[in-house]
């Protein structure tokens, strides 16, 4: 008797990250430069780590309160008024285990068997997988005709298309894996064509601390109470393994949101809730030297791409470059992208990956030192012209 096939049947809608056995894969090829990696590549602040050295020491070992401590809850409210005009109360905000967590929660929470969500693409596949764990029917809208943006006649028509069963949209600014922002203008837009309807708004803003000369925007502030908003210090403090996401929503919402969470994981870990009401308490400007950084390689990787030919969307923010393969070159970018990387020490994700509209891109991650993308650029440009040296069949 084969177990696996009483298991839940969503699963097998669901597929292993493709993503990350590409990462796998290029991290064990010797001297490989690595532009798969979604993390920053810098150490959380000191000051963050001695509030979690001081939590420790003062037995902060004991279960918090389920959605988050209060002083982490405030700080969280204060960051997002005095940062980006956002109000929410702190009853109004859940510290989740990342924001992954916080996506989780809330895709389950809103959806019913047979709902259908509409997600941009290219986009991050973590959300595909969970609108079908939840038994929701993803609706893939290809946005690269239109800058990797959906725009508000392309929503239009989509809700027209799908009809009443569409229950939530889910949107990533800036966004992985192009690094594109939208304006508010854009935001508000998208937002009269919701208002009013039953339809959610997931707003994945993660990177909203890492943005390029681009003023902040969020489809928060043009539809409140349709919109759950996910944030987090994972890309804005370097605090990736410390799994503090926050889930944000209008009272009536978050008290719903709540059940998930609490049946889920009860709450996250004390010590490192202490450590993130540091962050957004007494850090709120600590990803500023980070991400003056990400620019420099930003604009260094960019000029290297367009002198090979490669045609990139400029990204706003996130620390992305989602660039079109030049047209000389292979064209499959699952073939392009391991021959890369045994061949020219170079990984760089397949943008199919990513879904429709991913074909023939790669995502490159500029979370490396700038030295190393430096090195892995002359690698690139070394691997581009012997490819271009070989004789045309």
């Amino acid at each position: 008797m084969n177990m696996t096939d009483y298991m839940n049947k969503q699963l097998d809608g669901v597929q292993s990250s493709s993503i990350l056995a590409f990462s796998t894969f290029a991290q064990q090829i010797p001297k490989i430069v690595n532009f798969t990696l979604g993390e920053p590549d810098f150490n959380t602040p000191n000051h963050i780590k001695d509030a979690a050295i001081r939590s420790i020491k003062e037995n902060h070992s004991h279960y918090a309160p389920s959605n988050g401590t209060q002083e982490l809850r405030q700080n969280a409210a204060d960051f997002l008024k005095q940062k980006y005009s956002l109000k929410y109360q702190s009853d109004e905000i859940i510290v989740t285990a990342g924001a992954t967590e916080a996506l989780y929660t809330a895709i389950l929470s809103v959806l019913n068997p047979g709902d259908k969500v509409i997600i941009p693409t290219p986009t991050f596949p973590l959300y595909i997988a969970d609108v079908i764990l939840a038994g929701g029917q993803p609706i893939l809208v290809d946005t690269s005709a239109t800058g990797f943006k959906l725009t508000s006649d392309v929503l239009k028509q989509t809700l027209e298309k799908e009809g009443a069963q569409v229950k939530l949209i889910i949107l990533n600014y800036p966004s992985n894996p192009t690094g594109v922002m939208y304006t508010q203008e854009e935001l508000d837009q998208l937002a009269n064509i919701l208002r009013n309807k039953p339809i959610f708004a997931l707003c994945d803003e993660i990177y909203s601390e890492l943005s390029y000369g681009a003023n902040y925007a969020s489809l928060a502030k043009s539809l409140r109470e349709q919109t759950i908003l996910v944030t987090g210090v994972s890309k804005s403090h370097a605090m990736t393994g410390w799994r503090i996401g926050l889930l944000c929503a209008p009272q009536k919402l978050s008290s719903e949101l709540s059940k998930i969470h609490q049946f889920t994981i009860t709450s996250t870990a004390t010590v490192t809730q202490d450590a993130a009401t540091e962050a957004l308490g007494n850090g709120k400007d600590d990803a500023i030297p980070m991400k003056n950084k990400y620019q420099k390689r930003r604009d260094y990787i960019l000029k290297c791409l367009d002198a090979l030919g490669f045609h990139s969307a400029k990204p706003s923010g996130a620390f992305y470059i989602f660039t079109k393969i030049a047209p000389d070159l292979e064209q499959d970018d699952v073939k392009f992208a391991y021959d890369l990387a045994e061949n020219g020490l170079v990984a760089a994700v397949p943008g199919s990956y990513f879904g429709p509209g991913g074909a023939h891109y790669l995502r490159l991650s500029y979370a490396t030192s700038l030295d190393e993308s430096k090195r892995g650029m002359k690698l690139l440009q070394e691997f581009v012209a012997k490819k271009r040296a070989q004789p045309k069949n």
